[in-house]
């Protein structure tokens, strides 16, 4: 644990955000207690976070991972993990590294079983602190339920885009449409910035142009890829192809989606509705929140969606310039709602 953060100078500019964040979000009690994850790269972050939660007047810990062992993780700190077994809410302000997504999933097996209100907030930096942390989360909580009421009834969602994307997703009434819209839940931890719904999808099939960002630690390496888009083609939910001009994108795309029997599968399907949104910054936490659709290769998330299969891996890929339906009704274009 590290004190010194509540006394770490922050730009001024963090505050709306970071108040957004414990009590909008999260919703912060007086009598709750907090654990604070982060790392050096987050630590101004973290500290405007930590004057909100000084404001609230609730106890907290705070762990700088660096702090408490070397990175890139293998696991996640037994401190870490024993400190969330004790809290009501937890708040994870990192940079995402190689190979640490398995210790994240550690940590979220923890805040599943407890039911904490987590706010996940993985590569988040003080320009999504400036945009999309100060979005009205309320609205976009009532756009994101309309949206999910829309979709939860649909047998199949098309999407389309001037790039070339044109996707369709078979849906399951097996599998449940979750909703995370920025208001964090005991039910459903959630990214912040939030906006969007998401299910696990019974098939896709068709072609996804990624020329937003993909997710994981490649969004730190390429940023935003509109100038060399990836191509990916979908059979039966399985990648089976992927091009790029950029072939270093190309290759180590390829190779995350393929580290286990499940990894070139499509465990996500997803519409953000982060309405303070509106360019591709570079960066999978905001940019997966644009209106849209996202995809994600990997992991379904099954503890919430009801999808039985798990995979070792989780990578997301955002397009721009969206044209959707839900069956026949359409519900975007050209990036705008229409509901």
């Amino acid at each position: 644990m590290t004190a010194r953060l509540n006394k770490e100078w922050f730009d001024p500019e963090l505050k709306p955000g970071a108040h957004n964040a414990v009590f909008v979000c999260l919703k912060v009690q007086p009598q709750e207690k907090v654990t604070v994850i982060t790392d050096w790269a987050c630590e101004e972050i973290a500290a405007s976070l930590i004057a909100e939660l000084d404001a609230c007047g609730c106890t907290y810990n705070t762990f700088v991972l660096e702090e408490v062992e070397q990175r890139p993780l293998t696991d996640m700190p037994e401190s870490i993990l024993h400190d969330l077994e004790s809290s009501q809410v937890s708040i994870f302000a990192v940079q995402a590294q190689p190979n640490e997504l398995r210790t994240r999933m550690q940590m979220c097996e923890v805040i599943n079983r407890k039911k904490l209100r987590h706010a996940h907030m993985v590569n988040i930096e003080k320009k999504i602190m400036l945009e999309g942390m100060r979005a009205d989360f309320n609205k976009v909580d009532e756009l994101t339920l309309r949206v999910m009421n829309i979709v939860n009834k649909a047998q199949t969602i098309r999407a389309v885009t001037p790039a070339g994307t044109d996707v369709t997703a078979q849906l399951s009434p097996e599998y449940k449409w979750i909703k995370t819209s920025g208001i964090i839940s005991p039910e459903k931890w959630g990214n912040l910035p939030g906006g969007e719904t998401f299910t696990s999808p019974l098939e896709v099939n068709g072609t996804f142009v990624v020329d937003g960002v993909v997710g994981d630690y490649l969004c730190a390496k390429f940023g935003d890829i509109q100038k060399t888009p990836l191509t990916l083609r979908v059979e039966r939910n399985r990648l089976v192809e992927a091009h790029s001009e950029n072939e270093e994108l190309q290759d180590e795309f390829w190779r995350y989606t393929h580290r286990d029997e499940n990894s070139d599968r499509v465990g996500e399907f997803a519409i953000g509705t982060n309405l303070a949104l509106q360019n591709v910054v570079g960066n999978i936490l905001q940019d997966e929140k644009i209106p849209g659709v996202h995809m994600a290769f990997g992991d379904p998330y099954g503890s919430h969606t009801g999808a039985k299969w798990t995979s070792s891996t989780h990578i997301d890929v955002v397009g721009r310039n969206f044209d959707i339906w839900a069956d026949h009704r359409p519900i975007m274009s050209s990036g705008r709602f229409l509901v």
